[in-house]
C-alpha cells in the first residue's frame, strides 16, 4: 500500500462503513463508535464521496446537529467503486 492509499482509519472501519451504507442503513458517528470503536466516519464518507463517487447524503438531526450518512435512494450498488479494504463487498452485491 502506498502512502497516498492509506486512510486515517483502519480498513475494518472503512469496510464497516461501506457495508452499512450498501445495506441501506443510516449511520452516525455514535453508531460507528458503538459498533466498531471507530472515530473517523465523516472522513471516510467524504473520501467515498470524492474519490469513489458514492452518492452519500448527509442529514443533520437533533439539537446537537448529529450527522447521519446514507446512500441516495435508488443507488445502483453494482455500479459503486469500492476501496481496497471493502472490495469483497462488490462480490456480495453482485450475487
Amino acid at each position: 500500500m502506498t502512502k497516498t492509499d492509506r486512510w486515517f482509519s483502519s480498513p475494518t472501519q472503512v469496510y464497516w462503513c461501506c457495508k452499512a451504507l450498501i445495506e441501506g442503513r443510516s449511520i452516525s458517528h455514535k453508531t460507528e463508535i458503538r459498533e466498531v470503536r471507530g472515530w473517523r466516519l465523516a472522513a471516510i464518507c467524504e473520501r467515498l464521496r470524492k474519490q469513489y463517487h458514492w452518492p452519500i447524503l448527509t442529514e443533520y438531526r437533533g439539537p446537537e446537529n448529529t450527522a447521519y450518512y446514507r446512500l441516495a435512494p435508488g443507488t445502483d450498488l453494482t455500479k459503486l467503486r469500492y476501496p481496497a479494504s471493502a472490495r469483497a463487498l462488490a462480490d456480495e452485491v453482485a450475487r
